[in-house]
């Protein structure tokens, strides 16, 4: 018989998702990290205690964790390790100093050795992967599919040095690309620039994983907020990978989509 779905939390609607598509599954939210869903043993987990978490886990029968929205990375307090933790010290430390990539690849060994299956939002929740074309709002004319075409290169042109999963481009010259911030704050900066350095186009922003990401954990998600944030960052419209990028709340984007005037399409 198959055991219950674990659901690690963070922040964001994307946990709200996975909830919604497995009512059964096992909460786990983390102290500092902001949540929505409500922890199923009422009080949150501790990363410097990953011992109790995955006692907790396999007392509640959980054989499958989705790791599921946003997380910053923790600062851990050396000093509250448990014996679990502490015996991945040596490869959590430098994993944290690294890029996201290597951090999760060291996350998911850890959980598989553990004895979990991890699997992907997506394998949950498969309605939220935006599909082959999708194309919502107007029509994006040649120059803008040209500035996406741009744009998503160099997200492929950085994924092997772990960098982000969006970028910016307008007129053929790159605003910004995604770092450890995240897309917000690349949005937010892009508005920010001052008019002498945006080029007479409103740029398309592109969103999409790299090449060489595990798609279990942190696959791109887009929201109503990635929109407003892309048009008050005076963007035209938002290209993504079909089948590697979340779609949240779906009702919700196209209002956004309706509001901004923006497009959003599936391509790549």
């Amino acid at each position: 018989m198959a055991g219950r779905l674990g659901l690690l939390a963070f922040g964001g609607d994307l946990p709200l998702e996975i909830q919604a598509a497995d009512p059964g599954c096992f909460v786990a939210t983390f102290a500092g990290v902001p949540s929505d869903v409500t922890p199923t043993i009422g009080q949150p987990h501790h990363f410097e205690r990953l011992g109790a978490l995955v006692s907790d886990l396999k007392r509640s029968t959980v054989d499958r964790l989705v790791l599921a929205g946003a997380l910053t990375r923790p600062r851990l307090d050396m000093t509250r390790l448990d014996a679990v933790t502490l015996a991945q010290a040596p490869r959590l430390m430098p994993a944290l100093a690294a890029g996201d990539d290597a951090l999760l690849r060291q996350v998911i060994r850890f959980f598989e050795e553990s004895g979990f299956e991890v699997v992907g939002a997506h394998q949950i929740a498969p309605g939220l992967l935006v599909e082959p074309g999708l194309h919502l709002g107007p029509d994006p004319d040649a120059a803008m599919l040209a500035d996406a075409d741009h744009a998503l290169a160099i997200v492929a042109a950085l994924g092997p040095l772990d960098v982000g999963q969006a970028a910016v481009v307008a007129a053929g010259q790159c605003l910004g690309i995604e770092t450890l911030q995240g897309t917000d704050a690349l949005l937010a900066a892009v508005a920010a620039l001052p008019a002498d350095l945006r080029p007479g186009a409103p740029g398309v922003l592109v969103k999409a994983p790299k090449p060489q990401q595990d798609l279990r954990v942190d696959m791109p998600a887009l929201g109503p907020e990635t929109i407003r944030g892309a048009a008050r960052a005076g963007l035209a419209g938002i290209l993504v990978t079909p089948r590697r990028v979340l779609l949240i709340d779906r009702p919700a984007v196209e209002a956004a989509l309706d509001e901004t005037g923006l497009f959003l399409l599936a391509r790549g």
